[in-house]
């Protein structure tokens, strides 16, 4: 899977882009904070990314309830568990963020979605990776006392990022 490097181009931009959006919109001046929403866009800039959980058959996991179902089959104390949760988050805040109208329908139709609260399941989530001691457990606590601000703020990024697309040329955040 194609990861920029730290000194690509559209790592700067999401970087510019979420520190602009969550500095002068939010107010927010946690640069941890923000560093970590920079870089979750640029990980899930490609739609392998953004699926990257599996079940025990190799088949990708696209629904939440889905996604919880494999966490909680995980034993308690693993990282692995934690990074399912981390994943979780990273993936809620994502959709719910970026692209709220795509989450509407998703939970209006025949997707197991339509049972979950991505706010809720993202904030518990993250809560849950964040109980993991590691050098990410402060910052993943944040993320679950700030969901919704952080899903606005990923909302004014995608804004100032259609913006830049005005001149008539599309863009898109998730190839």
């Amino acid at each position: 899977m194609w990861a920029p490097s730290p000194e690509h181009p559209v790592r700067r931009l999401f970087a510019g882009l979420t520190e602009h959006a969550f500095l002068t919109r939010l107010g927010i001046t946690d640069p941890p904070l923000v560093d970590y929403v920079s870089e979750l866009l640029t990980r899930f800039l490609h739609v392998d990314a953004v699926y990257r959980l599996h079940d025990e058959h190799g088949d990708r996991l696209a629904d939440v309830p889905e996604m919880i179902r494999e966490a909680e089959q995980l034993p308690a104390e693993g990282r692995t568990r934690r990074e399912y949760y981390r994943h979780i988050g990273d993936f809620t805040l994502f959709w719910t963020g970026l692209y709220p109208e795509t989450v509407r329908r998703m939970q209006s139709g025949w997707s197991r979605d339509v049972f979950v609260s991505y706010t809720a399941q993202g904030k518990r989530s993250y809560y849950i990776a964040s109980t993991f001691e590691d050098n990410e457990a402060p910052i993943l606590r944040r993320l679950s006392d700030g969901f919704e601000l952080c899903a606005y703020g990923l909302n004014q990024v995608r804004r100032e990022f259609d913006a830049l697309g005005a001149d008539g040329g599309e863009r898109r955040l998730i190839a």
